[in-house]
C-alpha cells in the first residue's frame, strides 16, 4: 500500500515544473494560506529550547515540509523527523511550536522585485503543535515527503526515523499591506489552493 502511494506521489513530483496554479488573490486569505503551503518545501519551526545556554527562549530550525503531492495537498504539514535533532529533543518537552513558511523560496518574489520581508512576498505562521503520525496515516506522510524530497529515501536508518504532522491551531496570513490576518484550522482547510484563476504564477 506504502509503496503503491509514493509511486504515485513520486510520478507527480516529477511533473511539478508543469503546474501553472497563480498565486490566489490577497482577498482570498484562506485560500492564500493553503496555496503557500503547498508551493513551498521547507519552513522554519520555532520551538521553546531546552538546551543550555538558550533553554526557555524561542529557538528557530529549518525543516524539509510537504503537505501531500504537488496539485493534491492536504493542507497538513508532514515532516520526517528524528530524536537526535535538537529541536526535536523541544518538542519532546513542549509539543507546541510554529511554522513559518514565505514564496520567497520560490521564484515568485524575486521575478516581482519583492523583498522577502516585504508583505507583496506571501508568508504564513501556523500555529500549533507537532504529533508522531501512526496507523495509516504513516503511508500518506511518507508519500507525501518522499514524493518531494527523495533524498529523504537514503537517509541513515540508524536514526530512528519517525513521521509528523503539524497540528494547525491558527493561521496568520501577511500576504498585503494593511497587517496581518488571521484564519481559522476550519476555514483553512475548507479552501481549495489548487484552482485555477488569473494572476502571477510563482515559478
Amino acid at each position: 500500500m506504502c509503496r503503491a502511494l509514493l509511486a504515485v506521489f513520486l510520478a507527480l513530483a516529477l511533473a511539478r515544473d508543469c503546474d501553472s496554479v497563480s498565486v490566489p488573490p490577497h482577498e482570498e486569505v484562506a485560500r492564500m494560506a493553503r496555496f503557500v503551503v503547498h508551493k513551498c518545501d521547507w519552513a522554519s519551526m520555532a520551538t521553546i529550547s531546552t538546551h543550555d545556554p538558550v533553554k526557555g527562549q524561542p529557538f528557530s530550525n529549518a525543516f524539509s515540509i510537504s503537505d501531500g503531492p504537488v496539485g493534491n495537498g492536504t493542507g497538513t504539514p508532514y515532516m520526517y523527523l528524528t530524536h537526535m535533532e535538537i529541536s526535536v529533543q523541544d518538542l519532546q518537552v513542549n509539543p507546541q511550536a510554529s511554522l513559518s513558511v514565505s514564496l520567497a523560496q520560490t521564484h515568485y518574489c524575486k521575478n516581482h522585485g519583492f523583498d522577502p520581508q516585504s508583505p507583496l512576498c506571501a508568508h504564513i505562521i501556523l500555529s500549533g503543535s507537532v504529533i508522531q503520525v501512526q496507523d495509516s496515516e504513516v503511508c500518506v506522510a511518507k508519500a507525501a515527503l518522499f514524493g518531494r524530497h527523495p533524498e529523504m529515501i537514503d537517509w541513515p536508518t540508524d536514526h530512528s526515523w519517525f513521521f509528523a504532522r503539524f497540528n494547525i491551531s491558527q493561521v496568520w496570513v501577511l500576504d498585503y499591506f494593511g497587517g496581518v490576518k488571521t484564519v481559522s484550522p476550519e476555514e483553512y482547510y475548507r479552501a481549495a489552493p489548487s484552482r485555477k484563476h488569473s494572476g502571477s504564477d510563482t515559478r
